[in-house]
């Protein structure tokens, strides 16, 4: 068994020009705790793109690089690169493998990569979370949303809170990172 991040919570909102990624700090080795402070979110594209992974390091790492390329290669067209991605990950026997999951999001557009080569938008277009506390976190996600008024930050660092409460591979080690129309 190698090191998984499929236990692994990421939340990606966007609202009103404001986009916001966030991930907890755990990995796991099979039962146990390999690590509390991983950083599982990164910008893409000279910071003008979020993402976030749950699955293996490895292959997480992998997509990344492959999903930076097509980012390169249409000009930071997100909605582009997209389906470019998806297509190269379904016709290609090894990289249909890979055991990884990715958010990627702008101030524009939000997405779910799944391991499949699926590209799925939100239905409400700007709540995406994968991972094990994934469920734990849009929930709370939504409610903030719908009920509170906090600033994009704040509702996806207390979403990722209350699901690191709930989900036992999911910490509260919380990494952001945010973009902003200027």
């Amino acid at each position: 068994m190698g090191i998984n991040l499929e236990a692994t919570t990421i939340l990606g909102y966007k609202k009103d020009g404001v986009a916001v990624i966030g991930g907890d700090g755990q990995v796991t080795f099979g039962n146990a705790v390999l690590k509390g402070n991983a950083k599982k979110v990164r910008t893409l594209y000279n910071g003008k793109i979020l993402a976030g992974f749950a699955g293996s390091t490895a292959d997480a790492f992998i997509l990344f690089d492959m999903f930076e390329n097509h980012l390169q290669n249409r000009k930071g067209d997100l909605l582009k690169a997209v389906i470019d991605f998806a297509k190269e990950w379904r016709q290609d026997k090894y990289l249909r493998r890979l055991e990884a999951m990715m958010i990627v999001l702008n101030t524009k557009h939000i997405f779910i990569l799944s391991g499949s080569g699926d590209v799925v938008e939100p239905e409400d277009g700007k709540l995406a979370a994968i991972g094990s506390g994934g469920n734990f976190a849009i929930s709370a996600a939504r409610a903030l949303d719908r009920h509170a008024n906090l600033d994009p930050e704040s509702l996806v660092k207390e979403s990722l809170q209350i699901a690191g409460e709930l989900c036992i591979y999911t910490n509260t080690n919380i990494t952001l990172l945010k973009l902003e129309d200027k």
